[in-house]
Order: structure tokens, then sequence, then C-alpha cells
């Protein structure tokens, strides 16, 4: 017993004598490796911790969030988003543009939150954020501390020369104030003028446009995105299936058992016609039901959908028909509030007549749907007695002439009783209100916000929030920057929590200079009538004659080279909508769909200027030279406007679209991109 306590006690000793020899040997070796390595080598080993608290700070420096107390709400803006916030008592303003005096387009990406209870705006900037942008939409959900998820928009050049349409996808932590970009193999196209509404935990888009610079193209495709499962899918219908015709610009308001679409806006497109806007007033519900079949069922969609048209049960209290009045939500009564809105009478070629709106109608989601009123109520009069109605039969047969002469909209039957003054509506805001006998200052109409289409609406809690928007004179697009409030448990008064700066020219003087303008440009006309009409008559002939440009050898070459000049057209076509080209390159640039005809038209000046420095002829010879230098321009371009106009032509345009695309000019002038209404 003994000799084996010693034997153990002797194998744990030399157990002990080879661990520490194998340490020594470790160590040993360590310093061996060591000793060869340079100071720089042996620094970076001690010094990766610090490397990585390096990396960490500067990621943190970059993704840093800044907020910042504001005065007053964001800037003059329209087509941006106003999202009640899911998970305090705030607003989310996100986006929007700025269309100037002098017709140029800003757009924005900034963050505004604004807070009802302390009447305060905070502007929250992040490095990692989406780009600027307008018309695109914004959804809100409780989830994970709140989020809000945007999708698409666009953007133009300064001088809208070129327009971008976005199909990205971002989130927003509401807590964090962190941006983030989703990405999706699947995702719907891009596009701009769609709507979004969140049901249970799904994003459920609609529709949009998207304008690729000559046709606009409007969407009724419908996605949904599931935010427990991050992923995007296209909800087919059947051909049978009815459902909503293609739109942008419509309300779309979730409910428990689905969403309400209502109205809209598109363009037709008659065919050796120009395009004609057609505004929407029907209404229509998808709804939607949780697929219980699918437990077991991997393959199973996970939701069920159907269109169903919602018949209009009466007229009492409907909107007049217009567009660019999308409704919010008022989800403690379950009803949609609309406000404003234009309604265009765009059957003249010549003109665009355009009736604004600011009046306030309510729709009753719930059971089959109907419009509700939503009048500003009067207060009593003291001593008890009851106001007496002036003249009710005079304010409803007001003919809509009348209203139109106003530039108002407001349906006498869906506001008050008595006519209201609202002179007002097109004077600037800091313009007081006449005095008289005709005016009761206890008047709830006086306070109501001025007449406009595209406005950022939002309800929070029992409170309407109505900010900025667009008002149009005959040759002038205003934006707005005003701020109001209205109680929809108490229809007793609009609130101007932030008036307007916008001073809007009268109706007269944009007459007057429209007036001297044309008669200006009648004497040029026929100045220069007799001098050019040869070379247009001439250009005209050669556009009709067979092409004769483009020699036997030119063609071989190019036959040769077709990849080349397919490059060579993408290339143009690219520079062609680069807005930071000088004005003499566009002029003297020739376009897709442009006859020699339509090139000289547009540009004679330019070329007349140009040959008046190399030649000693004036006057009609001068004229014709100019010509000559338009028609060598047009000949070297004209391989490449070919094959620009197969591209277009493999993209779907035919001639005559691509011919209207060249007749809007290089600068978009016929402002079909702008007009979403």
């Amino acid at each position: 017993m003994a000799k084996k306590k010693v034997a153990k006690a002797i194998s744990k000793t030399a157990a002990k004598a080879a661990k520490k020899a194998k340490a020594v040997q470790k160590v040993e070796r360590k310093e061996k490796k060591t000793a060869g390595k340079s100071r720089e080598e042996e620094e970076d080993d001690q010094d990766l911790e610090g490397i990585l608290d390096k990396m960490q700070r500067e990621w943190e420096e970059a993704h840093k969030v800044t907020e910042e107390l504001v005065e007053g709400p964001p800037s003059r803006r329209a087509n941006a988003t106003f999202t009640p916030c899911p998970t305090g008592n705030y607003l989310w303003a996100i986006g929007g543009e700025f269309f100037t005096d002098d017709n140029k387009a800003y757009f924005y990406n900034d963050v505004f939150r604004y807070s009802p209870e302390k009447d305060e705006w905070r502007k929250f900037v992040s490095p990692t954020c989406p780009g600027p942008r307008s018309a695109h939409a914004v959804v809100s959900s409780p989830a994970g501390g709140g989020k809000l998820y945007l999708f698409g928009g666009e953007f133009s050049s300064l001088y809208q020369n070129s327009f971008h349409h976005y199909r990205d996808f971002w989130c927003f932590d509401i807590s964090a104030h962190i941006w983030d970009r989703i990405e999706t193999k699947m995702r719907p196209t891009a596009r701009s003028g769609h709507r979004m509404a969140m049901w249970k935990h799904y994003v459920v888009l609609f529709g949009g446009f998207y304008d690729p610079g000559f046709k606009t193209n409007y969407l009724n495709d419908l996605w949904i995105f599931d935010t427990q499962e991050y992923k995007w899918r296209q909800v087919e219908f059947k051909d049978v299936d009815h459902k909503p015709s293609p739109r942008s610009g419509f309300s779309f308001l979730p409910t428990a058992d689905g969403i309400l679409l209502h109205g809209g806006y598109y363009k037709e497109y008659p065919k050796g016609s120009r395009p004609i806007g057609i505004m929407l007033d029907d209404t229509w519900f998808l709804r939607i039901t949780v697929n219980e079949a699918k437990e077991g069922k991997s393959s199973a969609e996970p939701l069920l959908l159907k269109w169903e048209k919602r018949k209009r049960r009466t007229t009492a209290f409907t909107p007049s028909l217009r567009s660019g009045c999308t409704m919010a939500l008022w989800a403690a009564k379950n009803i949609g509030i609309l406000f404003g809105g234009v309604t265009d009478d765009d059957t003249s070629e010549e003109t665009l007549e355009s009736v604004f709106h600011n009046d306030l109608y309510g729709y009753q989601i719930t059971g089959s749907g109907q419009w509700v009123s939503m009048m500003l109520k009067k207060p009593k009069k003291k001593g008890g007695g009851s106001t007496k109605k002036q003249k009710p039969a005079a304010a409803a047969s007001r003919s809509q002439n009348d209203i139109e002469d106003e530039n108002l909209g407001s349906d006498t039957e869906y506001g008050s009783d008595d006519e209201s003054p609202r002179d007002h509506a097109v004077a600037n805001k800091k313009t007081p209100m006449p005095a008289g006998d005709d005016v009761d200052p206890d008047d709830p109409e006086i306070t109501r916000p001025m007449p406009r289409y595209n406005a950022m609406l939002a309800v929070l809690r029992n409170t309407l929030y109505i900010y900025g928007g667009i008002f149009e004179r005959p040759s002038r697009e205003y934006t707005l920057d005003d701020f109001y409030s209205l109680q929809l448990d108490k229809m007793d008064r609009y609130t101007c929590l932030k008036p307007s700066d916008v001073t809007i020219a009268t109706t007269g003087d944009d007459e007057s200079s429209d007036e001297d303008e044309d008669e200006s440009d009648d004497e040029d006309d026929d100045d220069e009538q007799t001098v050019v009409d040869e070379p247009i008559e001439e250009a005209q002939k050669l556009a009709k004659e067979p092409d004769e440009d483009i020699t036997a050898e030119e063609m071989v070459e190019l036959t040769e080279h077709e990849d080349e000049l397919r490059s060579k057209a993408t290339a143009f076509m690219g520079v062609a909508k680069d807005n930071t080209r000088s004005a003499e390159d566009v002029i003297s640039t020739p376009l897709p769909g442009e006859t020699l005809a339509m090139f000289y038209a547009r540009s004679r000046e330019y070329w007349t200027q140009k040959a008046y420095g190399s030649s000693d002829n004036r006057g009609k010879l001068l004229r014709r030279d100019g010509f000559t230098l338009a028609e060598e321009r047009y000949a070297a371009y004209k391989p490449i406007l070919q094959e620009v106009e197969r591209i277009l032509a493999e993209a779907g345009l035919d001639e005559e679209e691509m011919r209207k695309g060249a007749a809007a000019g290089p600068s978009g002038s016929s402002g079909q991109s702008r007009n979403r209404r």
C-alpha cells in the first residue's frame, strides 16, 4: 500500500515537471518567433484592440444622428409625406419638393418631427438616409419601438431636364432615429405617386406612375411586403377579376378588414392627339383575410385579397370631381378626411382651366361606405337666440362660374349655409379681411385655409393638420408654407399655426403680362415669317424625301459597327438628359423623333446668329446660311438618332410618341412630368 502511494506521488511530480518543461519550451518558441518580427509588426499585434476601437469610433461618427430644434415648420414644400407617429403624439414629415417662381425644382430628404403639445419642430439628420425626393409613400408600424417604411418617389434636375424615379425601400427606426435600407431580390418597379397602407404587419403598395421622358405610364399593380419575413411579393389577379384601373395620387386608407381606395388621376394618350388628364372619383375596397389553410403548407399564400367596387349610395356631401386631394385617416371614427384638390378643364388644346378647392369632406369607411357632412359649426349668439340664416337660397344658387372666378371650389351644400366671404383665399395671408356689414368676425369660414392641391394631410388623435401644398395662377405655380389645425370632434374653426409668407400675384397682372408677351410674339412672327418660310419649307421637303443623308459607305460602316452605334446611342440618351449641359449645346443638338424641319424651327435663331459671324450675307440669304449649318448638324447626328429611335421603339414608343417628345423640347416644356395631379 505504501509502495503505491510513493509511486503515485512520483508520478504527480513527474507530470508537474513535464508540464513546466512544456511551458518553458512554449515561451522559448514564442521568443524565437517574435525575434524575427519588425517593430511595426510587434506594435500591430499589441494594438489590435486599439485598431478595433478606432474603427468603431469612425463608424459611429459616420452614422451619427443629429437632432436640432428648429423654428416653425419645414420650408415651403409639396408632395411630401405627413405621417402620425405610431408610438407617440407626434407627426413625421419627410422629403418633398419646392418649385420656385423662376421654374427651378428643389427636392428634400430631411426628416422633421412635430410635437403638438409643445408646438415645436425638430429636425433629424443622418448620414445614411434616402436621397432627396417627392411623391414617395410612407407608412408607420408600432412594432419594434416604431418604424416608418418608405418606398419610391422621384427626383429631377434643377430645370427638370431629366427625371429619376426611385425603387429603393427604407426603414426609419423611430426610437434610434436611424435609417436602414432594405435590400431584397424582388421588389416593385420604380415609381412615383403611388400609395401604401399598413395592414397588420404587411406593407401594401398600389399604383403610381413612371415617366421615362416621353410618355407617363400609370400602374395598377399590387405588392405586399411582410415586415416579419422581409419579403416582397406581387399579388396576381385573374383577367376576369374586377380591379381598379391604373392611377396615381389616390387615397389609400387601412381598416380592420382591408384597405379603402378612392379617386386618383391618370392620362390618356389618344393616337395622333395630345395627352388628356383624367380625374377619377370611383371607390374600391381591398378586402383582406388571413389564409387559415396556410398552416402546414409553405407554398400557400398568407393572405387572400379581393377588390370590391363600392357604389355611391347618395350624392349628399359628395365632393365634386377633382384630383390632388388624398385623404387622411381619422382612426378614432374610422372616417377618411378629404381636403382641397383641383378640378381641371383639360378639353382645350390652348389652355388648361383649373379650379382649386379648400373644402372638407368625410368618408365613413365601415359598411358599404358613404360620404358624411364635415361642416364648420357657427357659434351661438349671446342671449340664447339662434343665428338667423342669411339667404340660404341665394347661397345654394351660386353658380359654378362664380366659384371659378374666385378660384375656389367649396360646395355650399357641404359648407356653411351662409355665403361666406373668402377673399383672403387668393391674397397674401398678412392682408386683413375687409371690414363691413357683410363680414361676421365669428364666421368660422374666414379661418379656412386658402385653396390648394397636394397638401400634406394627417390626423393625430382627433385633430386634422394641413401643411403646404400647391396653388396655381394661369402662368405661375406657388408652393405654400402655411400650417393649420382643426379639431374634428368640435368642427368650430381652423387654427393657423403658421401663416403663409407667400405673396400671390393677382390674376390681372398675369393676364396683362401674358397679353404683352403675346403681342410681342405676334410682332416678331410678322417680321420673321417671310424670312424663314423658305428654309422651313425646304426642310419639310427634305424630311419627306427618301433618306439620302447617309451614304452607302456610311451604311456599310453602320452595319459593321452596330454594337458601337448602339453604345453611342445609349451614351447620347444619357447626355441628352444631363442638366449640366450649356444652353448652346442643348438648343444645337437634335432630339430623337425630331425631323429636320422641327429641329430648325426651334433652333433657327441660334443658327442665324452662328451664320452671322462667318457670312457676309444678310436678310433672307443669312437665314439660308443658318439653315445650311442646321442641316449639317442634323446630318451628323442622324445615324445616332435613328439608333436612339430604334431603342425607344423597342421600349414600346411609336413614332408619334417620339415626335411628341421631341416637340416638347429638351426642357420638357409640356409639363407632363410635373403634372402629378
